[in-house]
């Protein structure tokens, strides 16, 4: 087992009824290379549930143990840098920075982790994601599917133990972001990596080996 989610609860708090309940008593364990898309409509919960195992925000109650480590155990220092190393993020809007190329979005996270062979590791996943041409571009001489590539790029530099996305087709048309998943669920699978995937999209979540329906913050 590689990730187990122990009765977790998150709440915010809100002007007039004290506090909104957004994630309720959801429990869940995945096996290592496992697939498992996260299904809901919008506002259901799905995105905080993704945030919450990704480290960059914390359950009031309830357990989340990642390769055997809680991550509610660690001071804030101590999870960016177990996140850095052990989970990959895919986010719907890209997330690169503006002025650094291809290759330099993919190489930050290896430099901020110290990485021997960044360069060589930097090319290897611009070569996995059909990007050797456009290493020199920035995000703005890229296209949707480009800069998307880039970014699933970023999160295998390091090798997590475990890569998430949230809605990574969101913001391309129909066509390139079938390229997209395409390319995404090939990485994959040829690295054995255990995803998560957060999609409205019910075709892209059927993709995936099992399937987690979020509704008024609870699994059904």
């Amino acid at each position: 087992m590689i990730l187990s989610v122990e009765d977790i609860n998150k709440s915010y708090p809100q002007a007039d009824t004290g506090r909104l309940n957004v994630i309720n008593h959801i429990s869940f364990d995945i096996k290592r290379g496992e697939t498992v898309a996260i299904t809901g409509q919008s506002g259901s919960g799905k995105t905080t549930l993704l945030s919450l195992l990704a480290g960059l925000e914390t359950p009031d109650t309830g357990k989340i143990v990642l390769e055997g480590v809680d991550l509610n155990s660690m001071n804030e220092d101590k999870l960016a840098k177990f996140r850095a190393r052990k989970i990959g993020i895919i986010f719907q809007q890209f997330h690169l920075m503006p002025h650094l190329t291809a290759a330099e979005n993919i190489s930050l996270p290896l430099e901020i982790l110290k990485s021997d062979r960044i360069d060589q590791k930097t090319e290897e996943v611009l070569a996995q994601v059909k990007l050797l041409d456009r290493r020199h571009h920035l995000p703005s001489r890229l296209s949707g599917g480009e800069c998307q590539r880039v970014a699933i790029a970023r999160a295998l530099a390091v090798k997590p133990a475990i890569l998430l996305a949230d809605e990574p087709t969101g913001n391309l048309d129909n066509r390139t972001g079938r390229e997209v998943v395409d390319l995404l669920f090939e990485l994959v699978r040829s690295i054995n990596m255990t995803l998560i995937m957060v999609t409205h999209n019910l075709e892209l979540a059927a993709l995936c080996r099992r399937q987690l329906l979020i509704e008024g913050g609870a699994l059904q």
